[in-house]
């Protein structure tokens, strides 16, 4: 799916940026290289993903979000974000090598 884009407000941002992850941080791990895995969590009725990617740092985010249209475009809209502890990035690792 082309993604055009991210959707940013006051509902969203300040969830994201008081685990000390920037925007920038939060699009850079979005727009590289990135492992995607749904979210067993999400709510009923809107399905969510969490994203493992890196920022320009090299550090690995942790992204949960969900797929909004605006204007009739698909837009990303991150819903929570923080930095990941290394035994997640160990976790994760582990499962992708199954």
């Amino acid at each position: 799916m082309q993604i055009n884009g991210f959707d940013w407000d006051e509902g969203n941002w300040p969830k994201c940026a008081k685990h000390g992850v920037s925007k920038q941080d939060i699009e850079t791990a979005l727009t590289g290289e990135v492992k995607i895995y749904e979210d067993p969590t999400s709510p009923i009725n809107e399905q969510r993903y969490r994203a493992i990617g890196l920022n320009d740092a090299g550090r690995r985010v942790l992204v949960v979000f969900c797929i909004r249209h605006r204007t009739g475009q698909p837009v990303l809209r991150p819903i929570s974000a923080r930095f990941m502890h290394q035994k997640e990035v160990s976790y994760y690792e582990q499962q992708t090598k199954a």
